[in-house]
């Protein structure tokens, strides 16, 4: 029997033990930089129905159909490939709730790199956490490795 696949999230773990329980509603994500891990491995695994399920209720996404949502979801996840994740930075969430995770994520569509660095935002809603919004970079727009970045020097 070959050995269950890594998970997409680059996390180390096999994906049964990972992103897998999260995918299939059988557990919650603990944390934010979790959830942001299992919405990576979603992309990846074209697993659209969880990556609505986790946008918070503030996010301006949940005001459009779920159905024309969920097409363009999938659409954008078969056209593009997701190799690598790196987390570079994570905040506790603060005394409002809102927690931040800066991550680099490569992304490739035909061919060509589309990879970004992007500080998330995630409020839990009372059942989970949840994506509430994100601010992007290109790598080209970092002085540097992008990996080098910290949520303190992520460029504004």
């Amino acid at each position: 029997m070959p050995p269950a696949p890594p998970c997409p999230c680059c996390s180390g773990l096999r994906y049964k033990e990972c992103c897998a329980p999260f995918h299939r509603g059988e557990a919650e994500p603990p944390d934010a930089e979790r959830l942001m891990r299992s919405r990576y491995s979603a992309f990846a695994l074209r697993e659209v129905a969880y990556l609505w399920k986790t946008l918070h209720p503030d996010h301006p996404d949940r005001a459009r159909p779920q159905e024309e949502y969920l097409r363009g979801l999938r659409a954008y996840a078969q056209g593009h490939q997701f190799p690598k994740l790196v987390v570079m930075d994570r905040k506790a969430p603060d005394e409002s709730g809102l927690a931040q995770v800066l991550f680099f994520a490569k992304v490739f569509e035909k061919g060509k790199e589309q990879s970004f660095v992007e500080r998330s935002d995630f409020r839990h809603d009372g059942t989970g956490w949840r994506y509430l919004s994100g601010v992007t970079v290109l790598p080209k727009d970092v002085k540097g490795p992008p990996e080098a970045l910290t949520l303190a020097t992520f460029p504004e």
